[in-house]
């Protein structure tokens, strides 16, 4: 393989992967950058979203389970981070620490009824026959499957601009996140949109889940493997940006398929952290900071 295939397989796979952790970190810098709840769990909503793939993939037909899989990782990672939120984080804001404890907690919960459910060995899907083939291009492979991932990105980060753009759940999401006694004063309901934003990332983080199941194994403790690089994601973009998220995400699943395809997993990750706090040192509020009183009183 040349040197430009190599280039570009490596290209479309840090794409792809770039692809999942930017739906993931988009969720998570709704209620990190946003509301300021450090959510140790987030992980496991894209653990649930993956094992609701493998649900449909044994359920369904194999040409129309794709499409119900990532229905189902997005309505069900949304509906367990809403119960999180009514239950626990509700009560806990303001408390960084205990929301950190609580939340990993939970997520040690969720990850051992995984493995009592799915048990502790990793379970895979298979591709539809419309996304089972691929696309060569002198003598390098790329699966329909990947780009598919990469689409499915690209469409729902257009969506939640639109919907930031043009509803008025979104208005009132971003005048909290802005100013939350203004928006409160002026008849928003402050703590419906705190749930609203909790929901709205637990259901990316399980479409990320479910799109990541058609290209990799689901395991208990696949979130935890995210989880780390989402944080990273979220403070490189600026914490609270979602545009912000999106970039660094691409910038780093980049990085990172270049780096692993040139040095050992392990070394990447290094390197990758190295960057990451030198990058900070010039820019300490990110890439593309947002501006919001509630995070300038931080």
């Amino acid at each position: 393989m040349g040197e430009w295939a190599y280039a570009l397989n490596q290209l479309v796979n840090g794409l792809s992967v770039a692809s999942i952790l930017g739906l993931m970190a988009v969720g998570l810098a709704l209620s990190f950058g946003l509301q300021r709840v450090i959510n140790m769990a987030h992980g496991e909503w894209l653990m649930v979203g993956g094992y609701l793939a493998f649900l449909a993939y044994q359920n369904l037909s194999l040409s129309l389970y794709p499409l119900a899989a990532l229905a189902l990782g997005f309505v069900g990672g949304g509906l367990l981070a809403l119960l999180l939120e009514a239950g626990v984080i509700r009560y806990l804001y303001g408390r960084p620490l205990e929301t950190l404890l609580a939340t990993w907690g939970v997520a040690l919960v969720l990850q051992q009824a995984a493995r009592n459910l799915f048990g502790p060995v990793g379970v895979e899907v298979t591709a539809p026959p419309w996304l089972a083939g691929s696309w060569e291009v002198g003598g390098v492979v790329i699966p329909w499957v990947r780009v598919f991932v990469i689409l499915l990105a690209l469409f729902t980060f257009a969506a939640l601009w639109a919907f930031f753009r043009w509803t008025t759940l979104g208005l009132h999401l971003r005048a909290v996140s802005q100013n939350r006694e203004m928006a409160a004063a002026l008849g928003v309901h402050t703590r419906g949109v705190d749930a609203l934003a909790f929901a709205l990332g637990g259901g990316l983080a399980g479409l990320a889940g479910a799109a990541m199941a058609m290209i990799a194994p689901v395991t208990p403790t696949v979130g935890q493997n995210y989880i780390v690089d989402a944080f990273l994601v979220v403070i490189l973009g600026g914490v609270g940006s979602l545009p912000g998220a999106a970039l660094a995400a691409v910038l780093l699943g980049l990085a990172s398929a270049l780096l692993q395809g040139i040095t050992s997993v392990s070394l990447a990750k290094v390197l990758l952290l190295v960057g990451v706090i030198l990058v900070l040192q010039l820019r300490p509020r990110g890439l593309m900071p947002t501006r919001s009183r509630a995070l300038e009183e931080v």
